[in-house]
């Protein structure tokens, strides 16, 4: 909630005019050419009063440091650095506060900052942005080179020698102090001007926001140049926030613009377990009708503050703000009221935005407890007894061998003269030596410490139809590929030599998925059919035909330790179990002993389509995750048989695509790791979502993906995500950072499909042209350290 500590009148308006406050301190304007700071513990005390402006001071700031408390003023005439202990010290003793010259006849000066040494100061005036010594009358740096007024400028806290502004032109820029030239140049953002300019040090990220609420985080790289992270929309962020609360009457819609004043980092938070954590991505951001928390690894908002739902304070609407430093789990900020003159010294806290943001308790992969009596996971096949026809008479006679010849006793033969002789010209068989040695063998460790594979190892063209899905074997030897020619292929992971193609369907193949065992896979097709298939068998197993379901299958797979056939049609869900026997009768050479028999059907809650699952199957898990058609995600408890939680309005577009965090047997995750999950949507990115909160983690959308069902993967470490996207390219992410790691380049066409090896570091793509692509990362390329907790760490922000 937002508590006002004071309230200071002010003798003209000061709604457009940069202010000043820190922990400690406030600072105004009093009478255009002097300025009164006040003590933020005790308003009631007398003001210490600064004179030494001619001109109208038009701006002030506050220095980083905390002792000794240094205060920048300019106008027209002069930019003045004051020493405030000094000041207090000299009127103490009855002695004029005086202050430093640094600048003089610089023009209207619009906003000041210092670095974080206090040794400089950016001073912004017209077109030029101007660096000066806090110490003595010295101009370092004279910037030039915008189009438009410079309206904001800060210091790098982890390079002292680079500064960032923005402007009216609609552009910022990263300059270089020690040669006065530009880094990098934005292009025009936005048809509004950029007013602030933010660094985030924990991520190495440059905020910045414009009149219009547009908000664009870029990561600053060593070589400082900036790609973009996220963009934000503070009005359609705010109406998603507001599209499951009551709606307002009619007469109360307001339509208000929300230029971005001022932003500052939302700090820290109390987490469920009572201990003090840091969101390295929430944001807070100062606007005319109140305060916004938005989340910029989401691009969500989590929570508004408006001015109006608090009828104590004396700021109806903002003209400026200016935030301090966080202290005692508390953020203060001085707002100037837009309308009236006085400005207010305003308190948050953080901990009340991060408890009403962080939720409830979510659901965890892994099961607790074991199936309930009438649970369907605890459905069977019954197995048929043999029956044996009943032989008519009693009993015969058999014979006392059982064997058509027999030896004879040896009484007609010679006698033996030699007993036994030894054998030692043998030799020892050497298939049975090697059969011994291979059965000590042990998996190979998924490496930890290897980088992101990026370098292109094989590229084949099979067919000119889309690739539309992939999927390697537990054991990282063998993929399956399902084209667009209503066909699936068998390849070795290498690629090498002639696939096994395996054909039936009438339609494109949407699915395809291989048991825990590896002895069978399934395949689903747009023609409303499955298949089950077994190796070396061209003809399937089981074919469940378009009679059993009421609309095409749009995912299918194994589940609960290959137990049971898992698949959704329509709004259903459908668990069945099957029985896998491929032998044959001479005589009924056509009667497939093999059959299915349906568990239980599951139905969404909402009836909507189900457009994607996901389920684990190398674990016992209760839980089940469906996408659905009215862009919402259906958590399925299979022990109960219903569905245990709904999140509504996930993406803007339905999801056509949900991945989770399986890893595989040659790896090990932290056991938190395995509750996280992808969801990609057409226009609306990839989101990172936690099962335990049931929130979106992180966001995704340096991709392209416009119209095509582009898919998403988790690597078997946990550390890197991959999707497809339609600029010919597949991007690889870290889990922990919006900004995509590498552009994997060289692709004719649309990636559609992409899946990591979960034996060995490879990443294999197939495109809308039907080709496949094999990455593998740099020989000898290695992270500096081990990062296995990478996905926890990603996770960690919603716990």
């Amino acid at each position: 909630m937002i508590v006002e500590r004071f309230k200071l009148p002010c003798d003209k308006l000061v709604s457009h005019q940069q202010l000043a406050c820190c922990e400690s301190y406030t600072g105004i304007p009093r009478g255009g050419t002097d300025i009164l700071i006040y003590t933020n513990l005790d308003v009631d005390q007398k003001a210490l009063l600064l004179s030494g402006h001619h001109g109208e001071i038009t701006s002030m700031t506050f220095g980083k440091i905390s002792f000794p408390v240094h205060f920048c003023s300019a106008s027209a005439d002069y930019v003045i650095v004051w020493n405030l202990h000094m000041c207090q010290r000299n009127v103490s003793q009855d002695k004029v506060a005086a202050g430093t010259v640094i600048g003089t006849s610089l023009g209207e000066v619009v906003h000041l900052s210092f670095c974080f040494s206090d040794e400089r100061v950016a001073a912004c005036s017209g077109p030029t942005a101007y660096v000066l010594s806090s110490r003595k009358e010295e101009i370092i740096s004279a910037l030039t080179g915008h189009l438009g007024p410079v309206t904001s400028a800060e210091f790098c806290p982890w390079n002292k020698d680079i500064l960032i502004t923005t402007s009216e032109d609609r552009t910022f820029k990263v300059w270089d102090l020690n040669t006065e030239t530009v880094f990098y140049q934005s292009y025009v953002l936005s048809a509004s001007p950029l007013l602030s300019v933010l660094f985030l040090q924990d991520n190495r990220h440059v905020v910045t926001g414009s009149t219009d609420g547009q908000v664009w985080c870029f990561s600053l790289r060593e070589d400082f140049t900036c790609q973009l992270v996220t963009k934000l929309d503070l009005h359609k962020s705010e109406q998603r926030h507001q599209a499951g609360m009551v709606e307002q009457s009619s007469e109360a819609k307001v339509d208000i613009s929300k230029p971005v004043l001022k932003m500052a980092p939302f700090g820290s938070c109390n987490d469920f377990n009572g201990t003090e954590k840091k969101n390295k991505s929430w944001l807070c951001i100062g606007s005319t009708d109140g305060l916004y928390v938005v989340d910029l690894a989401t691009s969500e908002m989590l929570t508004v503050l408006y001015f109006k739902d608090y009828l104590s304070l004396s700021v109806t609407m903002a003209g400026s703000w200016v935030f301090s430093e966080q202290c005692n789990n508390s953020v203060l900020f001085l707002v100037s009221s837009l309308f009236t003159p006085c400005v207010s010294l305003l308190e948050f806290r953080p901990c009340d935005a991060g408890t009403a943001c962080a939720g409830n308790q979510g659901f965890s992969v892994f099961s607790s407890s074991p199936p309930l009596l009438d649970s369907p996971l605890n459905a069977e096949l019954k197995k048929k007894e043999p029956n044996h026809a009943k032989k008519k008479g009693g009993i015969k006679e058999q014979p006392l061998v059982f064997h058509s010849n027999v030896k004879s006793s040896g009484y007609t033969s010679s006698p033996r003269k030699q007993m036994f002789s030894c054998k030692t010209s043998a030799q020892k068989n050497q298939s049975s030596m090697k059969t011994k040695k291979k059965k000590g063998l042990l998996l190979k460790d998924y490496p930890e410490d290897t980088a992101a594979p990026t370098v292109l190892r094989a590229n084949l063209s099979i067919t000119n139809k889309p690739m539309y899905c992939l999927q390697y074997s537990g054991d990282g030897k063998q993929i399956l590929c399902g084209l667009g020619d209503n066909s699936v292929l068998l390849y070795k992971s290498s690629l090498t030599g002639n696939p096994a193609v395996y054909t039936g369907h009438d339609k494109p193949v949407s699915s395809v998925s291989w048991s825990l065992n590896r002895h069978c896979w399934l395949s689903a097709s747009h023609d409303q059919t499955l298949r089950l298939w077994t190796h070396d068998i061209p003809e399937p197993a089981v074919v469940m035909r378009k009679q059993m379901f009421s609309k095409p299958i749009k995912g299918a797979q194994f589940y609960y330790l290959d137990k049971f056939l898992l698949m959704a049609s329509g709004d259903s869900l459908h668990l069945y179990l099957y029985h896998v026997d491929v032998t044959h009768d001479d005589i009924k050479r056509y009667e497939h002993r093999s059959f299915v028999k349906l568990a239980k059907r599951f139905s969404t809650s909402s009836g909507a389509d189900i457009t994607d699952l996901s389920a684990i199957n190398d674990f016992f898990s209760h839980i089940v995750l469906a996408c659905a058609s009215d862009r919402s995600i259906q958590v399925f408890d299979m022990n109960a048989g219903r569905v245990a939680a709904e999140l509504p309005d996930a993406h803007s577009r339905a999801v056509h695509c949900i991945t989770q965090n399986k890893g595989s047997m040659f790896s090990t995750q932290a056991p938190e790791s395995y509750n996280l999950f992808l969801t990609s949507a057409v226009t609306d990115g990839v989101k990172m979502w936690d099962l335990r909160t049931l929130r979106c983690v992180r966001r995704y959308e340096n991709h392209i993906n416009r119209c095509h069902s582009c898919s998403s993967a988790i690597s078997p470490c946990g550390r890197f995500i991959a999707c497809g996207s339609e600029d010919n390219c597949a991007y690889v992410y870290d889990v922990r950072s919006s900004s995509y790691l590498h552009k994997l380049q060289r692709h004719s066409e649309t990636v559609l499909s992409v899946t990591f090896n979960p034996a060995t570091p490879q990443l294999l793509t197939g495109t809308l042209d039907g080709k496949l692509s094999l990455f593998e990362p740099s020989s000898g390329v290695r992270l500096p350290r081990p990062t296995s907790s990478a996905a926890l760490n990603a996770s960690n922000m919603a716990v």
